[in-house]
């Protein structure tokens, strides 16, 4: 019979410079037969020129197990948020 595991918390530390983040208004997705890599960029849109101008700001290999949780999880928040913004646009009602 299988042995029940502990639930376990994270303890995750970051530093300041971590925690403020990058802001990227591009993702790029490619795969291998290992793994998947998303790299993020802040390109300027506003240029119009054909070679449009960006830098990486970040870029990240996953498994692909933990790419499809990946997904999961971003379906799960853009449905809250969706949900949300549905709730806070709806059209204000007179009360009667």
């Amino acid at each position: 019979m299988a042995e029940e595991r502990p639930e376990r918390q994270l303890n995750i530390h970051t530093s300041p410079e971590v925690m403020a983040g990058v802001y990227s208004n591009f993702a790029n997705v490619s795969h291998s037969d290992y793994e998947f890599t998303v790299t993020f960029a802040r390109v300027d849109h506003e240029v119009d020129e054909e070679e449009v101008p960006g830098v990486v700001v970040s870029r990240v290999s996953l498994s692909p197990r933990f790419m499809r949780e990946l997904i999961d999880a971003m379906e799960d928040q853009y449905s809250k948020w969706r949900t949300s913004e549905g709730i806070k646009n709806l059209p204000e009602t007179p009360d009667e």
